[in-house]
């Protein structure tokens, strides 16, 4: 299903001229829940989302799920309120990355100008590809054919002149579909859209637009730059105001780097034994250590994240000797969470992220007693995980932790 720009029908008059509209943005739709329809096909067509059966959050939702007011971060049981008939599916990580691969590999076979941005969306530059492949347009069909064809789950495609606009694209393009901005449309584009629609603008900043009549980016266009600054600050006011002219200088970066790596799980039931909280605590820690591993990177920083029964959620962090090591980052980690306060009556979400990333191979520096011995194991572990499977090999003190789901 391909679209135009102007999400009202007949198509709008404004051209359709694809051959400077090379940035492409692909978006997985309702991505965990799609490769969980792999594993379940006699559920398509019904309300599904992924999720905890009980406790926790919406992942991902199927479109008929979200046609009844689901939506991502909507805690399970409002969801079960509002969708008696809704059937939740429990989530399953590893295959997502799996699948998430799968589609990179299909985009890498179009062109290596590839910017993966999350685990199911991407920017690509095709301006290289046009003689080999033809014309944007086709090449974006194409790129939804073969992710059909090989990995089996449904992208939508967004096409601009600049990233910004691909993206918006994208968006119209749902579900499953592709739509097309012109590079000589952009502005007429844009100019349709609520002030919202900008990168940028969260509620507070449209708040603050609207209560000096700028509603549309159209309006926001035409108010003055100097006014825009002193009113959002120079740096936000200048992007704001380039955005709404169609100014987005971003290239593509095919080699884009982590700001941060990350991992945390919300309870069954609230958890108020520390000695349990500090067992989840280290497989966390294994997890975040073996996908900076992964990813060649090494943490400056650690940061833990803990949520109470009210869903009142508190946050610290410490700066630490770059690492990759599940030892040591634990052993900061616990610090920090024996540094809060556990109610009688427990918590519902722990989760730790590693933030200030570095490169990893650039080695790390020991004390004179120390040895390297703890990486060491755990990249061998990585390697036996990576080869039968995530519980083939765990540290002992797993094995049998308390407070494990």
């Amino acid at each position: 299903m391909a679209k135009m720009v102007g999400a009202s029908s007949p198509p709008p008059a404004w051209g359709s001229d694809d051959s400077q509209a090379s940035v492409l943005h692909v978006d997985m739709d309702a991505f965990f829940a799609e490769v969980e329809l792999l594993e379940f096909p006699h559920l398509r067509g019904r309300p599904v989302v992924v999720g905890g059966q009980q406790r926790g959050v919406v992942l991902s939702a199927t479109y008929e799920a979200r046609a009844m007011g689901i939506h991502s971060a909507m805690p399970i049981a409002h969801a079960r309120s509002q969708c008696p008939e809704l059937i939740v599916l429990p989530p399953h990580h590893e295959r997502y990355t799996h699948i998430s691969r799968e589609v990179m590999a299909v985009l890498g076979d179009i062109t290596p100008v590839v910017e993966q941005v999350s685990i199911d969306e991407a920017f690509l530059d095709v301006a290289g590809a046009v003689r080999r492949l033809g014309p944007p347009m086709s090449i974006a069909r194409q790129i939804r054919h073969e992710i059909r064809r090989r990995v089996g789950v449904p992208a939508s495609v967004g096409l601009g002149a600049t990233k910004f606009v691909a993206k918006l694209a994208s968006g119209f393009a749902k579900p499953d579909g592709i739509y097309l901005v012109p590079k000589q449309a952009t502005v007429d584009f844009l100019h349709s859209l609520p002030v919202g629609a900008l990168w940028g603008v969260g509620t507070k900043t449209r708040k603050r637009l609207e209560q000096h009549g700028v509603e549309t980016v159209a309006q926001l266009a035409d108010y003055p730059l100097a006014q825009l600054q002193r009113l959002l600050g120079t740096t936000a006011g200048r992007r704001l105001h380039d955005l709404a002219h169609g100014r987005d200088p971003r290239a593509v970066e095919p080699q884009r780097i982590e700001k941060s790596i990350g991992t945390e799980r919300t309870f069954a039931h609230d958890i108020a034994d520390r000695e349990a909280l500090h067992t989840i605590l280290l497989e966390l820690s294994h997890r975040v250590a073996a996908r900076l591993r992964r990813s060649q990177m090494a943490a400056a920083s650690l940061s833990l994240k803990l949520r109470y029964p009210d869903f009142t959620t508190v946050t610290r962090s410490r700066s630490i000797m770059p690492s990759d090591v599940a030892h040591e980052i634990h052993a900061t980690a616990a610090q920090l969470l024996d540094s809060l306060h556990i109610p009688p009556t427990g918590v519902r979400l722990l989760g730790i992220r590693g933030e200030q990333l570095v490169p990893g191979h650039h080695g790390r520096q020991l004390r004179l007693d120390e040895t390297d011995h703890r990486r060491e194991a755990e990249a061998a572990m990585d390697g036996v995980r990576q080869r039968f499977g995530p519980a083939a090999l765990r540290p002992a003190s797993l094995l049998r932790g308390k407070g494990r789901d």
